[in-house]
């Protein structure tokens, strides 16, 4: 009876950390699907759509709790995304999603940001990375000019 006992309660306790593990990649999933948004938004070289995705990743960066990514953190996606959002020029967009790219990078190594694959993908005429859903390169930092530009560096599971 005592060992039926021990074993119900550590099954409710992973239930719990499990539910609380699921509750955090939720948020930062949700991140991640903005940052797509805004990745998506400078490929199609629109400027407005960009700012309008930066917007969207900020406001969605207030609501992460504190204790899934620690504030410091927070506040440097929060001021890169609030840059690109606050920026009418799509070439200082890009160039501010370097760093957002960078910081997004860490995060995906750190939490599952999604069900599916995330790649990590490099411009080696941009020397920048970022996160793609899928393996196709769609060039962000460069557009429609050279869409194509780029390959897959490694894939997070």
């Amino acid at each position: 009876m005592k060992k039926y006992i021990i074993t119900a309660v550590m099954s409710v306790f992973s239930i719990i950390s499990i539910s609380a593990q699921t509750k955090k990649d939720a948020q930062v999933s949700e991140l991640y699907h903005h940052y797509i948004a805004i990745k998506s938004a400078l490929a199609s070289d629109d400027a407005a759509k960009t700012s309008k995705a930066a917007s969207e990743f900020v406001e969605t960066s207030s609501k992460i709790n504190n204790k899934i990514i620690s504030e410091k953190e927070l506040n440097i996606l929060r001021k890169d995304a609030k840059t690109i959002a606050d920026n009418k020029n799509i070439s200082s967009q890009r160039q501010t999603f370097h760093q957002l790219s960078d910081h997004m990078i860490g995060l995906a190594k750190e939490f599952k940001l999604s069900q599916n694959p995330v790649y990590v993908q490099y411009c080696p005429m941009a020397d920048g990375s970022w996160l793609s859903d899928e393996s196709k390169i769609i060039n962000p930092y460069y557009g429609k000019s050279m869409l194509s530009c780029g390959s897959v560096k490694s894939t997070i599971k």
